[in-house]
């Protein structure tokens, strides 16, 4: 059976970072998951903040640097993404959205893919719904339906009776995110075109 690759996008500016730490743990949820059924994948966490002046440069000039080029590799053939941005003024970065600006259009379309956020307040967590789905829904990605925030006061906590506590909801996610990628079709490797499926799913997008 083969090996499967998940690619996770932190946008964390500092370092450490929460949002590095957020996709880190939800990258082993979705690990463990996967070993549950006996597969095998190979995790690569991409740092935005490392890539932030290719980044820019890319933006202006239309050509990526060669690492840059190698991340927006990864993102486009990798079976599972998990994307984690801090939330700055109600919605993702601008460092998170101008990776994704670079990211062919079709490159996502039937791809599973997590969206997570971190924030300092709870007050934030709706972006998750009115700014991060709604990107990855345009770009015909298969989006996971548990999104994942966590708020400074969500690290440690368990939950209470009516709210389930951090750790679950990543534990919730990553199994989510692992069964959508142990279903998906097996891709060509001998081929960058996108397969059927892929190709019938870009078919209904409307620009």
């Amino acid at each position: 059976m083969e090996q499967l690759k998940l690619v996770a996008v932190s946008a964390g500016l500092s370092s450490p970072s929460s949002t590095r730490l957020l996709a880190d743990r939800l990258a082993e949820a979705a690990q463990e998951r996967l070993a549950e059924q006996d597969r095998k994948v190979e995790v690569e966490v991409i740092e935005l903040r490392d890539l932030a002046t290719a980044i820019a440069n890319n933006l202006v000039t239309g050509f990526p640097s060669p690492t840059l080029g190698a991340a927006i590799d990864a993102v486009t053939k990798a079976d599972g993404v998990i994307a984690v941005s801090p939330i700055f003024t109600a919605s993702y970065s601008g460092l998170f959205k101008s990776f994704f600006d670079l990211v062919d259009p079709q490159a996502l379309t039937g791809k599973p893919v997590l969206v997570a956020a971190t924030g300092g307040t709870a007050r934030h967590s709706l972006a998750l719904d009115h700014a991060l789905r709604p990107l990855f829904a345009y770009l015909r990605a298969l989006v996971v339906p548990t999104a994942v925030y966590a708020a400074s006061e969500d690290w440690g906590s368990s939950g209470d009776e009516y709210t389930e506590g951090l750790p679950a909801r990543i534990r919730r996610a990553g199994g989510e995110l692992a069964e959508l990628m142990a279903s998906r079709p097996a891709r060509d490797e001998s081929t960058d075109e996108p397969g059927e499926y892929e190709r019938q799913l870009a078919d209904l997008r409307f620009d």
